[in-house]
This record gives C-alpha cells, structure tokens and sequence, in this order.
C-alpha cells in the first residue's frame, strides 16, 4: 500500500509538467504518482507515458477524454491507491526538503492509534518576477507537530486561509464524503478544500513550505483577466459552494465559522472580478449572486454581508465599487496572490 497519491491533471502541459513530476519522483516507492492526461493535444500523453515506462512502481499514466480540472481530479481520486491524496497542478511542483518531512509524518501516524483526515502545511507563491516570495503559513492558528481537533484551532483571518495547494486529505475521506467535482470547470479546487471539511475531525500541521505555487503564466486560470473571461465558472463554484454551506447542519462553532469565513472570502473574489470587468451584465451578475446566497442561505447571508468584506463586496454604487476594488488591489499587492 502506497502511503501517498499524487494527481496531476495535466492539459497541453508539456512545457512545464516534467520539472513537476521530476520534484514528486523524490518520493520513491512510497508515493504513487497519477498522471492524467486530460484529452492534451500536444506532447503530453508521450511524456506521461515516458514516465510510467521508466517508474513503472511510481507513476501511472492516465489517458482520458477532455473533462476539465474538475474532471481529471475526479479520475485521480476514483484511481488513487494510496492511503492519503493530493492534487499537484502540472505547472506548480514540491520542495524536497519538505516533502521527506511530509512522508515522515505520514509514516508515523499510520503506525499511530489515531486516523488523521487532514494534513497541513504551507504553500508558497512563485510569482513569476518577484523578488520576495510570499509564503502562507498556519503557525499563529494552528498547533504544530500534533495531531487535534477543531476546537484546538484559531481564527486563521481573512488571508490565511486554506488551499487545495496546503492540504492533504485521508484517501477514503474524500470518497466518504462523495466529493465529485463539475467537468470542464475551473477554480475547482474551492470546492476541493471546502466540500469536504465537515468530515474532517482530526488535523496535522507541519510547518514546511511544501507546496511551491506557480504564478505567472498568461493564459493561468488566476490570471486576472483569464479569470474575467470565465466568471460564469467562477460563479457556479460559488453557488456550488453556497448550496453545500446552506445544507450543513450540526457544525462546530469553530468549523462553521471558518466555512462561512472562506466563503466570504470566494464572493469577495467573484465579486471584485464582476466589478473589475466594468460591464453592466456582470454587474448585474454580482448583483444577482448576492441575492441568490440570500435566498439559499439567509442566516450565513447576514453574517457576510455585515461582515469585513461583504458590506463593501456587496455595493451597488459605483463609490463602494471603487472603494472595493482599491481593497483587492492593495491586498493584491501585500499578499503576492494573482
């Protein structure tokens, strides 16, 4: 049994998919690495396959029609044999020093008397051209080295939050909790570090930038004007998101706040992303996705909409629009995202 799967969806990535591979191959026979070739149209199947052929033990080449991230994400979880998961996107890749670290407390908590749903750690934004890289780090919110609970956790704020980049999840948790990702959608992996934290009851935090976060590239699905041009993807993940939050009952305090926290954090993404388009339509569009959290949600409704972000985000005056997107642009610039 394999301690850890990796899936790297991968699409027309064979510019950049090699030195991904090349730094999760540190692993050794203790990894399992997913190559899902997503209907690519360039080299990317023949590389895929080059690896299998030469770690036949570590790396399987997975060849699919086009189905989007959300799509290949799915296939990895639904062929992963590993204990615990992880996605890697192709264009991103892992630090080594941190990986052995990662796979040792893997180790020792499978041999352990607890099960562990979530392990931790930090990711890093390779900002293409930045000097100083920005590093996300847990360490003020979260106990390190060990294994707790929910209600062992502080308010992670409004910045550090968790990614898909920071998390690794017990294998059979996400098939518990049915996670199944939208086909040919992007920002997906909201949803991957969102769905499935109601069935997460114990946590691990490693202090180790682990996840090396790549930005830069423009036709990136961050980019922002990549990002503008498919709003419409990213509304349906946010009303995905809305739909599941307003389905859960019987949360912790602790959990339901972060939940709430993180998905004030998505409408202020999508809200700022309608406003910065400058069009009538979007605008309307941000409008309606306000109204539609009202009606799915009412009683999180209220606690965003009064809370840090929703009473600018959720501005219909062009004033508070541009108050709001003034905000974005400094958080932007201090945080390094995007």
């Amino acid at each position: 049994m394999k301690i850890l799967s990796f899936a790297v969806p991968c699409y027309n990535s064979e510019a950049y998919m090699e030195k991904c591979i090349d730094s999760l191959l540190v692993g050794g026979e203790e990894v399992e690495i997913l190559i899902i070739d997503d209907g690519s149209k360039d080299q990317t199947a023949a590389i895929a396959d080059r690896y299998q052929e030469q770690y036949p033990t570590i790396v399987r080449a997975i060849h699919q029609e086009n189905k989007g991230h959300g799509g290949a994400v799915n296939t990895g979880i639904a062929n992963a044999t590993g204990l615990y998961f992880k996605v890697v996107d192709s264009d991103d890749w892992v630090n080594p020093d941190s990986y052995q670290k990662i796979l040792s407390v893997l180790e020792e908590v499978i041999r352990g008397p607890k099960t562990l749903d979530l392990l931790i750690s930090n990711y890093v934004y390779e900002k293409e051209g930045a000097k100083r890289k920005r590093v996300m780090r847990y360490a003020k919110a979260l106990p390190e080295g060990e294994m707790f609970g929910w209600n062992e956790t502080k308010s992670l704020g409004h910045t550090h939050y968790l990614l898909m980049h920071s998390m690794i999840y017990r294998t059979s948790l996400l098939r518990e909790c049915k996670l199944e990702l939208p086909e040919h959608t992007f920002y997906v992996d909201n949803l991957v570090a969102f769905v499935p934290l109601p069935y997460v009851k114990t946590m691990y935090y490693i202090d180790e930038n682990f996840y090396r976060y790549y930005i830069g590239r423009a036709d990136q699905s961050v980019n922002e004007k990549v990002m503008i041009s498919r709003i419409d993807q990213q509304i349906r993940v946010n009303k995905l998101m809305i739909d599941y939050m307003g389905e859960q009952k019987n949360l912790s305090k602790r959990m339901r706040n972060y939940m709430v926290s993180y998905l004030a954090i998505i409408m202020t993404v999508s809200s700022v992303m309608m406003m910065r388009s400058g069009t009538e339509e979007n605008l309307e569009k941000k409008n309606e996705l306000w109204k539609y959290l009202k009606q799915k949600d009412s009683k999180d409704y209220l606690k965003i909409r009064h809370g840090l972000f929703g009473t600018v985000m959720s501005a219909k005056t062009k004033p508070g629009q541009k108050i709001a997107v003034y905000g974005y642009k400094a958080a932007q610039k201090l945080y390094g995202f995007n």
